[in-house]
């Protein structure tokens, strides 16, 4: 936010976390599983003649503490996989067409090797295992780093310390790449929200383009 404050994050490498509403970024805490979720997102092009659909599994992360709002914030682990370019196209006969017979239809991409907004993601071989071992079986899970931990890698670089000595872990190449992490609080960064919120409001949400061609 140009001239108010910079919690942008890369792909890659993550400077920013925290677990304000309305915001990306999450930090690590414990969570406890809740139930999965498994919705139709649309279609992808598999070959020139064949489609397929892409069905994906949503697993709700409970938290405590600083991750409390981890439900309402939807929060969660899914497979590293969206539809991108979507477009909406006539197939009155799919089992998942609309109410005007059309189905979304989009690029798949698989985004393994980045990061997600937010919410813990599998690569999708990793997933189908580990959301199986997931359902029905709440499970307990600590994921790294919490806020103590993002202040005591920040303090510990500003010092000049060796992490590892410390006890303390951060990816090198990342480190080096943001300099060191910045936890942000919820009391500081929801108010920077909420005002920036007010002052742009949102543009009316777009209508999902028809599809050209075939």
């Amino acid at each position: 936010m140009k001239g108010i404050a910079d919690f942008a994050n890369g792909r890659r490498c993550a400077k920013s976390f925290g677990n304000a509403m309305d915001s990306k970024l999450t930090a690590g805490g414990a969570y406890v599983t809740g139930e999965t979720k498994t919705s139709f997102k649309g279609y992808y092009r598999v070959s020139a003649k064949q489609d397929a659909v892409l069905i994906r599994s949503f697993v709700q992360f409970d938290g405590e503490g600083e991750t409390a709002n981890a439900r309402q914030r939807e929060i969660g682990g899914h497979p590293a996989e969206v539809l991108k370019n979507v477009c909406l196209r006539k197939e009155p006969h799919s089992p998942y067409a609309d109410r005007e017979g059309y189905v979304p239809f989009g690029t798949l991409v698989d985004y393994a090797g980045g990061r997600s907004n937010g919410c813990t993601s599998w690569s999708p071989l990793d997933a189908g295992q580990i959301i199986q071992m997931m359902k029905e079986k709440p499970t307990t899970l600590y994921i790294y780093p919490e806020s103590d931990d993002i202040d005591a890698v920040t303090q510990g670089v500003k010092a000049g310390r060796s992490l590892s000595r410390s006890g303390l872990y951060w990816n090198a190449s990342c480190l080096k790449e943001i300099g060191s992490p910045k936890f942000w609080p919820k009391e500081t960064l929801e108010p920077i929200l909420a005002q920036y919120k007010k002052d742009h409001p949102a543009p009316p949400e777009r209508p999902t383009p028809i599809c050209k061609g075939p």
